[in-house]
């Protein structure tokens, strides 16, 4: 009899959150349960021989059933090739994710899409054999996918396998994120194992800040700012708002700002929104320009009772926390065009937040190359992502085959960013008793931020940390 972990994505790297667990029950019966089926993205992709997001590492029709923490892509984005290649199991999220994931994978699906078409176009304009598969699935594969999700609300624990017990905890990443707590029982000894997810941060949002957990044997987490603080802001506003007039006002620029639909998009319009209730915001237009964001803001307007008390009396007053006079929310891709003729200063939100899909591409082929504008980062960028090599100084960019000089002013502000630093994640992990947990694996992170938080929480009193490799095998 045994328990064994595997992890399949987000080992060594920070996308591709993919985590196999494997009980051997006393009767000979085996059950597998997939923790995320995330997609891998930037170097993650570029820099290897072989697509991982082609292969699991296991077969699909083999794992009984899925525990999702949460709606981000590379957490959730295999979740159609998955089921396309065989998976039938319950799928468990949280309802808010759910309702997120049911927008998310559509997008995602036309992206597979939309992308494979356009290399197919360049390819044979160049005379040239396209080299990519197809698309990783279509908008056809995600209805089968939805139809398997299982809703599970924070605090309620779910038998949902003989022996094994679910139960979910708000991890205060982005709507509707958990943290995983599981009981595994073999039949002869019981693990009591938490999958973080992502973890959010401990500052006055919109969400509300993490929640503590039972003890647990086993934790599996998260390490994507494990080496690192947070800039310590008092008032995001404050510096939000000396962007804008900085590019805005004085440089009568454009502030192109891009950012995750979900989560970062809200978070900046609900700033945006304090700022001009307050009259503080100069009447210049801002343009939401990411369908996906249209759609995911109206779903954080549906789950209202997830904010934070404090935000949901500001609806008591504001019933709109999002929106206000000037804002523009872009759904159709003519309108989308037009912006790129706007005289004059503005404001675009544009996805995606790596910079790698979606309408932000557009906007930056744009508008660069012009030293009157700004470009604002507001979250993580995978290493090797469009977004990654521009916050690290390339002074020119490939944008749809094109070389595009960046000559903008290029900002960046970490107090959006929904993943814990290294003391948020040790104030997140000392709810538990360091004696009692027999290993922490350390996961969705590059090199130096999983020896920075080893080493950190080694300090905490937490003896066994193992740091593993895809693919990697483990008797918990």
């Amino acid at each position: 009899m045994a328990i064994t972990l595997t992890s399949h994505g987000a080992a060594g790297t920070v996308t591709g959150s993919k985590h196999l667990l494997e009980v051997q029950h006393s009767n000979g019966t085996l059950t597998r349960i997939l923790l995320d089926c995330g997609m891998f993205q930037g170097e993650a992709v570029r820099d290897v021989d072989t697509d991982p997001n082609r292969s699991f590492g296991f077969e699909p029709s083999s794992i009984d059933l899925l525990v999702l923490s949460h709606a981000h892509i590379d957490h959730s984005g295999l979740i159609p090739r998955l089921v396309a290649e065989g998976f039938a199991g319950p799928i468990y999220s949280t309802p808010a994710t759910h309702d997120l994931c049911t927008i998310m994978l559509a997008d995602s699906a036309h992206i597979q899409e939309y992308d494979h078409a356009y290399d197919l176009k360049r390819a044979r304009k160049k005379g040239k054999e396209p080299e990519a598969d197809g698309p990783l699935y279509t908008v056809a594969d995600v209805e089968p996918a939805l139809d398997l999700f299982v809703e599970l609300a924070y605090e309620t624990t779910e038998e949902i396998l003989p022996g094994i017990t679910l139960t979910y905890s708000d991890a205060g990443h982005i709507l509707g994120s958990a943290a995983v707590h599981l009981t595994l029982n073999d039949g002869e000894r019981t693990v009591r194992l938490t999958f973080t997810g992502d973890v959010g941060r401990y500052v006055d949002r919109i969400l509300p800040e993490p929640v503590p957990f039972p003890q647990a044997d086993v934790i599996i987490c998260e390490s994507t700012y494990g080496d690192r603080d947070h800039p310590p802001i008092a008032d995001a506003e404050d510096e939000l708002l000396r962007y804008v007039k900085e590019i805005c006002v004085a440089n009568k620029g454009k502030l192109i700002i891009p950012a995750f639909s979900i989560g970062k998009t809200q978070e900046i319009l609900y700033t945006l929104n304090s700022l001009s209730n307050d009259g503080k915001l100069p009447r210049i237009p801002v343009f939401v320009d990411s369908p996906l964001a249209i759609s995911a803001t109206q779903v954080a307007r549906e789950h209202s009772q997830l904010f934070r008390d404090v935000v949901r009396a500001e609806l008591e007053m504001d019933p709109d926390l999002f929106s206000f006079p000037g804002t523009e929310f872009v759904r159709a891709a003519e309108r989308s065009k037009q912006l790129n003729d706007i005289e004059g200063p503005c404001i675009i939100i544009s996805a995606s937040g790596m910079m790698e899909a979606g309408r932000i591409r557009h906007h930056l082929r744009n508008e660069l190359g012009d030293p009157a504008n700004g470009l604002l980062a507001v979250g993580f960028c995978a290493p090797g992502t469009l977004g990654a090599r521009i916050l690290d100084g390339a002074e020119e960019v490939k944008i749809f085959g094109d070389t595009i000089p960046v000559k903008a002013r290029i900002m960046r502000m970490e107090f959006y960013s929904a993943h814990a630093d290294r003391q948020e994640l040790v104030r997140y992990l000392s709810c538990q008793d360091p004696k009692k947990v027999k290993e922490v694996f350390l996961v969705h992170g590059v090199d130096h931020s999983l020896e920075g938080l080893k080493g950190l929480l080694g300090s905490k009193g937490f003896k066994k940390i193992t740091i593993p490799h895809r693919g990697q095998h483990f008797k918990l």
